[in-house]
Order: structure tokens, then sequence, then C-alpha cells
């Protein structure tokens, strides 16, 4: 009787381990649609850690961060700033990654103050009622290259998150943060 007990029991047990991914929400899925303008260096600074920061940006960006519906921009910030890509991500990811394996290289300094410049009234104008997750991710080979950029923005350093790595780094930001970050506030204090 008891031998019958445990067989029933180690069923239940194998079915219940079984199913069990199955029955639970994922926890990273995301329900609000991105919008992400991508800022890649393109100056002579970043030719040696092209190859290895391109193979980040479609792992841990194309791959993972981005999902059906969501908006991509890319810039590639060399002597001028140039839209080099842009598309509402589908069921497939190729096109994108195509446009990053053929990045070109140009100019001696990166021009993110352009692309910052365009990248935040881009984001002003098509997501008005912030109905989306908008951000702006700038990868670079050195704080050099960025720093030009980043004179007179000092509030995107408030409200940005950055990734240093062997040859380059990442700052994530919101050009357009600092305004909606003033409201909640406000609206936080005045409902106290």
């Amino acid at each position: 009787m008891k031998t019958q007990f445990y067989r029933k029991l180690t069923c239940i047990v194998f079915f219940a381990v079984l199913l069990a991914p199955h029955l639970l929400p994922a926890a990273d899925q995301r329900t609000i649609p991105l919008d992400l303008y991508l800022i890649i260096d393109a100056s002579e600074g970043f030719r040696d850690a092209r190859n290895e920061t391109i193979a980040w940006i479609n792992e841990q960006v194309i791959d993972r961060l981005l999902q059906q519906g969501d908006r991509l921009v890319i810039w590639s910030a060399g002597s001028s700033a140039r839209i080099i890509h842009t598309e509402t991500i589908g069921a497939r990811k190729d096109e994108a990654r195509e446009k990053l394996r053929n990045l070109e290289i140009s100019g001696g300094r990166a021009d993110f103050s352009g692309a910052l410049r365009d990248a935040a009234s881009r984001a002003a104008r098509d997501n008005p009622n912030k109905a989306r997750i908008s951000y702006t991710m700038l990868v670079s080979g050195s704080a050099e290259n960025l720093a030009p950029a980043l004179t007179g923005n000092a509030s995107l350093f408030r409200w940005s998150r950055a990734e240093k790595y062997a040859r380059w780094q990442v700052l994530v930001a919101d050009p357009n943060i600092d305004q909606r970050v003033r409201q909640a506030a406000a609206s936080y204090m005045s409902s106290r």
C-alpha cells in the first residue's frame, strides 16, 4: 500500500516539476514598448573596440533587450552624426545586425552631440504621451569622445547608467527625462 502511494506521489511531483516552468509567468517580459536610440562611436578611436562592441550590442541589446514592436534607431557618430538604420522590431532582427556589422569608421572625433540632439527631438516628437519607454544608449571607445556631447547636458549624468568595459563604454540615458522627473516629484509633493 505504501509503495503504491509513493509511486503516485513520485508521479505527481515529477509532472508538477515538469509543468511548473510553463505555468509561471516570465519575469523578464516587458509589456510597454521601447524606443531605443542607439548612438555608436564611429571615430578612429573606436576602431580597435569595434568588433567586440558590435558583438556585445548584438547579444545584449538586439537579442535580449529588444522585443517585437519596439522601435530602434541607430546613429553612426563619426565626423558627423547620421542615421544608418531605423525599424520597428519584428520577428527577425537580421537587418539591424547587418547594419552594425557594416559600420564604417570615419573621422577623428565622434559627433555625439548632433546625434544626441536628434535623438532627444525624436523622442519628444515620437512619444508625446509617454506611452512608450524611451532611452538613448551611447556606445563609445573612450570617455574623451563622450565628453563634448555631455558638456551642457549635466542632467544626463544625473539620470544615467554607465557600463565600462576594457576598451569601450556604454552610457544609457534619457535626454528628456529631467522634466518628467521634476513633474513626478511635484505631483508627489502636492499629493502629500
